[in-house]
Parts: structure tokens; sequence; C-alpha cells
């Protein structure tokens, strides 16, 4: 990828265009991100810059964080991510990336964790269907037949009742509706995973490279 940003999701709004169409649009909180430490091919094996956001109280970290942030002479932050970019020669320890970097029209890919529904059945995780609700059928909402008799064993990949959601999601090609460089809110349409104040990485698509 050639820009990538952290983000924060907001909430969800809408927008008319010009044609005064309704567009649903989620509002992200994108930046500004220092970069922290740039890693090269030649000392890591890779390219990648590692991105800070959202400032933290230095109060709140340990010896090797504080010492980490000191070295880049760049505030704390609540969150690190790497970034693994195509060129990372343009650019340096304590730049900041900004939602400037992205325009309207353009196509982006957004990766977050999705909202965690606990434990579920087999009916609300993996949209099977019921059985008769009649007095008689002793057969409602059960998982149904697991298959193989003889093999005495539940072979892997059973769509069975457990952990639904709390799962990581990328959205790819979203489009970019509105951009406000004085707030660093990015307006794209389209829905995102997670909660409210839920952690975004928002990167250009691969489908529109």
């Amino acid at each position: 990828m050639k820009k990538a940003i952290l983000g924060k999701k907001i909430g969800m709004t809408q927008l008319f265009d010009q044609a005064g169409n309704v567009v649903p649009v989620t509002v992200i909180l994108a930046g500004p991100c220092p970069v922290i430490q740039k890693k090269t091919a030649a000392t890591d094996g890779y390219n990648a810059i590692q991105v800070g956001f959202q400032e933290q109280k230095e109060q709140r970290l340990n010896n090797p964080e504080r010492g980490h942030f000191k070295r880049a002479n760049v505030a704390p932050t609540r969150y690190l991510a790497e970034l693994r970019l195509e060129n990372t020669d343009q650019f340096q320890v304590g730049q900041e990336l900004r939602v400037d970097m992205f325009q309207i029209g353009d196509h982006i890919d957004v990766t977050g964790v999705s909202k965690g529904k606990g434990t579920a059945g087999s009916i609300k995780r993996h949209n099977q269907r019921r059985g008769p609700m009649s007095h008689g059928s002793h057969y409602h909402r059960r998982p149904g037949s697991l298959g193989a008799v003889d093999a005495a064993k539940v072979f892997k990949g059973r769509p069975l009742p457990g952990r639904m959601g709390d799962e990581r999601i990328t959205v790819q090609n979203l489009e970019v509706v509105q951009v406000d460089k004085e707030r660093n809110l990015l307006l794209v349409k389209g829905s995102m995973p997670g909660i409210r104040g839920s952690l975004l990485r928002i990167k250009d698509s691969v489908k529109n490279r």
C-alpha cells in the first residue's frame, strides 16, 4: 500500500449528494499519527513505519515505553501500529500523518474489530433454519446432525454454536465522501466494523490501485 493512517470510529450520519440522494456515511477521526520508528529491509528484513495515535499520559507507560517515545522525541500515544508501505523513504521519525493524504473520491479499505455478540446458537451465528415448533417434534433450535457416526468425532469446520463477533474484519473498496482537514475527520460511504470509539486502520484500496 502507498498510504495509510490510523483512526477512531465516531459514528454514522448521512449526507446529500448533488442529485439529492441520501448517502450514509461513517465519520472517522483520522490522525494525526506521528511516525515513531522506521523499519527497513536492510536492518529488519522489511519496509514499514511504526505510527502512534491518540495521546496518552506519560504516567500510564512503563519505562521501556517511555524510552521508546523519548528516543523518537514524540509525545506518548495510546495506540501503536506498523504500516507496511511500498516507499518509506519519504517518511521521517517525528513526522505526522494527517487526513489530508486522502481526497474526495478515493477508495479505501478499512480494518477493525467487529462487535462482540457473546455466545450464540447456530441459528443466529450461521443463519441456520429452526425445526418444527410443534410440541411433539422435540427439535426446535438445536444444531442438528453432526455428520459421520463411525468417526466418533466432530469434524473441523462444522457450523456449531460458539462465540460470535469480536473478529478482525476488513471492508474493502469504500469511497471517501468528504475530508475535513481542520478537524481531522474522514467521512466514508458505508458502515465500518466495531463499536463507537474503536480503532480503525485506513489504507488505500487494493482493488483500485
